[in-house]
């Protein structure tokens, strides 16, 4: 009987390829370059969205025992993020392509911090890579089934799990405030040594 890992396998590796792509952009020193990685995060992204939307589907609808069934059942975790990142990871990664894209007329344009920081967004890579690790334990249960779900190891699974997706989370906040100071002008001397007025 074929296994529904045959299904589950190529989504979390097209999630979690569109999630590393999208880690790296904010380190990228030329327009074109973000420009380019921000085409491949989208198309990924879109693809990833795509495949997911028709296993669920395909396999809620049938409510048979097939493997895209079994699957569709697996992804029920990863189902809120994917959702997240339709609704606003898309939209982002197609702004910041847009606007890369504008810089990038000329070669070896460097890419404005503004841009950096919008690809450091939180609202960018994480929920790509929140949803690449949602569908993790799907894949896990379908290639070693019990292996989450033994006896005191899902407390932990669980924990280590929450515990992943805050560390990446700050991560990834930090990254975007520091990025989105270098972007902003600096204040003119005479306003800051002015200081608040006091009446």
């Amino acid at each position: 009987m074929e296994s529904h890992l045959t299904v589950l396998a190529p989504l979390a590796a097209v999630w979690l390829a569109a999630g590393w792509l999208a880690d790296g952009m904010p380190r990228l020193d030329l327009a074109d370059d973000l420009r380019r990685r921000a085409g491949r995060v989208l198309a990924l992204t879109l693809t990833a969205l795509g495949l997911t939307a028709a296993v669920l589907g395909v396999g809620l609808s049938s409510g048979g025992a097939t493997p895209v069934d079994r699957a569709a059942a697996g992804l029920t975790l990863a189902a809120a993020p994917a959702l997240v990142v339709a609704t606003c990871t898309v939209r982002r990664v197609r702004r910041l392509r847009a606007g890369a894209g504008a810089f990038a007329a000329a070669p070896g344009t460097p890419a404005p911090h503004g841009l950096r920081a919008a690809a450091a967004h939180p609202l960018v890579g994480l929920p790509l890579q929140v949803t690449g690790l949602a569908v993790l334990p799907a894949v896990v249960a379908a290639g070693a089934p019990g292996l989450l779900f033994g006896p005191g190891v899902t407390g932990p699974a669980i924990t280590g799990g929450v515990l992943g997706v805050a560390a990446i989370g700050v991560r990834h906040a930090l990254r975007h405030s520091r990025l989105a100071e270098r972007a902003t002008p600096p204040r003119p001397a005479s306003s800051r040594a002015a200081g608040p007025l006091h009446v």
